[in-house]
């Protein structure tokens, strides 16, 4: 058979026989490595045993870390010496914050309270028999303890007028007495009652909140009651620049003094004018009752005094509302 090989078939031979030459080159020389022994061996690799394999998800030894809090974490700390140089210190225990100064107590209230305040006052009980409400004045101070507990150290001025019918029997004892042979006939009486007082007051604060608060409050101390009579009469006033005057005033005709020691107590209200302001504004009410003792009466002019009105020595019970500001 006699084939023909044109000109255009060379380069396609060419390149087959280079490939082949190359690849059989390559070839010897793997065999000739692997016969001297210095070709690595791999082994071969399971993929499905190193997906199914169990992990190990336990806590190498060398690891040191605690993530407990409290007590626990102090216990890990000596178990795996969190004080050693490689590792950071234990987390700080907190508590509330202490805010203890001179002025503030740990609990953040403040030490000491002011107040002033007044109101109005309604005697009771046998008071009532003789006196009529009016006015009063109340000032004071003390020491907090806590929110809760705190001791008060006040003074009160209450006032009382009096029934007209009280007056209008006094007023003809005296007339009786005096008799229009001495020309000392009265035309009108008045009268009044002062009570003030100092006296130490704990309290309580059993309610408190940003904006109110209730007290309750347990005092006791010294009252000191004045009572007496009146009757208009006219003075005469002088001075250098403008000469001489008349003037009318209330003149005393009777008067009376009793100490005693007494007790109150009674329930408050607070109400904060803003959360961040220390003033607040308070009303109370209290009951008062004082331990005085009554003389006897005696208007016989036979023994060293003279008592026109034992009523002002008696025991005296009222109740005073008081509304002020605390700071």
């Amino acid at each position: 058979m006699h084939m023909t090989i044109s000109n255009r078939h060379f380069p396609l031979i060419f390149r087959t026989a280079a490939v082949t030459f190359l690849a059989t080159v390559g070839t010897l020389g793997l065999h000739a490595q692997q016969s001297a022994g210095t070709a690595p061996s791999l082994p071969p690799i399971s993929l499905k045993s190193s997906l199914l394999a169990p992990l190990d998800l336990s806590t190498p030894d060398n690891l040191k870390y605690s993530s407990s809090v409290g007590s626990a974490e102090m216990a890990d700390a000596e178990t795996y010496n969190l004080g050693s140089d490689d590792q950071p210190p234990p987390r700080r225990r907190y508590s509330r914050p202490n805010y203890n100064d001179s002025r503030t107590n740990s609990d953040g209230s403040a030490k000491y309270t002011f107040f002033v305040g007044g109101g109005f006052t309604l005697p009771v009980g046998g008071t009532h028999n003789y006196a009529t409400p009016s006015w009063k004045i109340q000032v004071g101070g003390g020491r907090n303890f806590n929110k809760t507990f705190g001791v008060m150290l006040q003074f009160d001025y209450d006032d009382f007028g009096m029934q007209t019918s009280t007056l209008n029997n006094q007023l003809a004892l005296y007339n009786s007495l005096c008799g229009p042979v001495l020309g000392c006939q009265l035309s009108q009486l008045g009268g009044s009652v002062h009570d003030w007082s100092f006296t130490l007051n704990p309290i309580a604060n059993f309610y408190t909140s940003d904006t109110f608060g209730a007290y309750a409050v347990l005092g006791f101390g010294f009252y000191h009651k004045y009572t007496q009579f009146t009757t208009p009469a006219i003075g005469t006033y002088c001075d250098p620049f403008y000469g001489c005057y008349n003037y009318q005033a209330n003149q005393p005709v009777d008067w009376y003094t009793s100490n005693a020691f007494g007790i109150n107590g009674g329930l408050g209200l607070t109400y904060k004018f803003s959360r961040f302001a220390p003033e607040k504004f308070y009303t109370e009410v209290r009951y008062v009752w004082t331990d005085n003792s009554q003389r006897p009466f005696d208007v016989s002019g036979n023994t060293s005094y003279f008592n026109a009105f034992p009523q002002a020595s008696a025991r005296t019970t009222y109740i005073p509302v008081t509304f002020g500001i605390r700071f």
